[in-house]
This record gives structure tokens, C-alpha cells and sequence, in this order.
């Protein structure tokens, strides 16, 4: 009996292991769930930071409330495609206000990442909602250059991202606006590339224990990757992001290991971690 549970859990780590590597990088952003403040809702919200302006038929962009301290920051916080995303990189482009004399570009002076998960239901109120989640990995600073183009930020090293909870800060202002003399954070798109394991994996968190429980939704083949990755520093980890993995409850009886070929009907497991 505990022989098969081995088999089981040996399974398991080593289909997680070929997703990290397997599954294609692509854009994570689900949904936003916030931003710190809102200049002129709806026409300014960080709903406009989905899409890439190029696309947008006018100006597209969020912009925070005006500040007259230009070292109040701002956050955006965004839902991703995934309980289980590996972070690569992040870009983010400023919005320039063409319609304004001089054109000028509101940038940030400085942006910095945060990663987490959900301690509450998403459903409450817009003031409370950034005390919802507990952050398991902020990354260092980077600082923004003020120009109108999309801006590359690589993190160190690959991150994984359980519950896929991302926020952006934005720290420092650089920009006033003519009009009112208040400074104003503004941003035309957004983008969070990786790997998210969906839907062959999801996961459940125990706030209380610190522990969580990863369910095995399938084991088929993933898809090849649009972007080759060398990074392997995950591999051996038995704790990620401040969670304990480890005992292992399997209600599978498909023991195949071979992922050459999709299996018929998805395997609900469940991983005690």
C-alpha cells in the first residue's frame, strides 16, 4: 500500500517537474482585481492596462489619482491564468498624453513585484481588498525609464506564483500635470509572461497550517513550448514561497507514466503539502 503511494507521489512531482519546462510561456493576466486609486472611472481604470495600444481605437491607459507628494505610490493588482504560474518576466509601457501640451509621459520612478495568495473571499469592498492577500515573494526595485514604450523587467531568477495572486508597485512619481500641479501615475499596458500549469494542476491553501493540498486535474501531454527555458534552479525544492509540501493522498488508479499520448478522462488527485 505505501508502495503504490510512492509510485503515486513519484508521479505526480515528475509531471509537475516536465510542466515547469513543458507547458508554453505565454501572457498570465486573467483579470485585474484592483488598483490603489482611480482618477476617472470607468474611462481610466486598470481594466485599459489589457490592452496593447496599438490596438486601442483612442486613448487607452489607468491613471491614478493626483498627488501632491510625488513619493505616494500606486498599486495594480491582477488575477492569473493559474494556481501554479512561473514567473519569467514582466513588461509594462507608460502612458504618454498626447492630447496634453508637450506630450508628457507619466511614468513611474521606480517598480517593484509582489506575488501571493488570496486570505480572503475577493468579494469586498474596493478599500479593503488590498488587505486580502498574503505576499509571499517581493522582488527588488527597478527602476522605469519616462518613455512611451514597453518596458522589460526579468526577475533574477524564475518565480512560481501559487494561488496566482500578482501586484505591480509603483514607487515615485515623476510627472505633474499641467492643469491641476498634482502628480499622476499612468499606465497604457501591462503584461505578466510565464508558464501557468493549467489546467492539469490547481491548488487549495490552508492559511492555518501554512500548508496547501496541489490536485492533479490531468496528466496530459503538455503543450510545446513557444519559448525555450534553461532555467532549472526549481528542480529539488521541497518548499516554495513558504508552504511545506509533502505527504500524498492519491485517489488515481492510472499508473502510466508515459505523457506520449493524452489520457481519455482527467485524474482528480489530491496532494496533502
Amino acid at each position: 500500500m505505501e508502495w503504490e503511494s510512492l509510485k503515486k507521489e513519484h508521479r505526480a512531482y515528475a509531471f509537475l517537474a516536465r510542466c515547469f519546462t513543458s507547458f508554453a510561456v505565454k501572457q498570465l493576466i486573467l483579470e485585474p482585481i484592483a488598483a490603489s486609486s482611480t482618477d476617472n472611472f470607468p474611462m481610466e481604470s486598470i481594466y485599459n492596462t489589457l490592452n496593447p495600444s496599438k490596438r486601442a481605437r483612442r486613448a487607452s491607459y489607468w491613471s491614478s489619482k493626483g498627488q501632491s507628494n510625488p513619493a505616494v505610490p500606486e498599486t495594480l493588482t491582477y488575477k492569473l491564468d493559474g494556481d501554479l504560474c512561473l514567473i519569467n518576466e514582466i513588461n509594462i509601457q507608460p502612458f504618454q498624453a498626447f492630447f496634453q501640451p508637450g506630450g508628457p509621459i507619466y511614468s513611474a520612478k521606480a517598480v517593484r513585484f509582489r506575488m501571493g495568495h488570496v486570505k480572503r473571499p475577493l468579494d469586498v469592498l474596493q478599500d479593503s481588498v488590498h488587505d486580502s492577500f498574503v505576499w509571499t515573494y517581493t522582488s527588488e526595485e527597478f527602476p522605469m525609464a519616462q518613455e512611451n514604450r514597453l518596458q522589460n523587467f526579468k526577475l533574477p531568477e524564475l518565480v512560481l506564483c501559487i494561488d496566482g495572486i500578482m501586484q505591480v508597485e509603483l514607487l515615485g512619481r515623476v510627472q505633474k500635470q499641467e492643469m491641476d500641479s498634482l502628480f499622476y501615475i499612468c499606465v497604457a499596458h501591462f503584461q505578466i509572461v510565464g508558464r501557468s500549469l493549467a489546467p492539469a494542476f490547481s491548488v487549495d491553501i490552508d492559511e492555518h497550517s501554512k500548508s496547501l493540498t496541489l490536485k492533479v486535474l490531468s496528466y496530459n501531454q503538455p503543450s510545446p513550448p513557444e519559448i525555450p527555458s534553461t532555467n532549472s534552479s526549481f528542480y529539488g525544492r521541497r518548499n516554495f514561497s513558504g508552504f511545506n509540501w509533502g505527504e500524498v493522498d492519491d485517489e488515481s488508479d492510472d499508473e502510466d507514466y508515459n505523457w506520449g499520448e493524452e489520457d481519455d478522462e482527467p485524474d482528480d488527485e489530491e496532494f496533502v503539502l
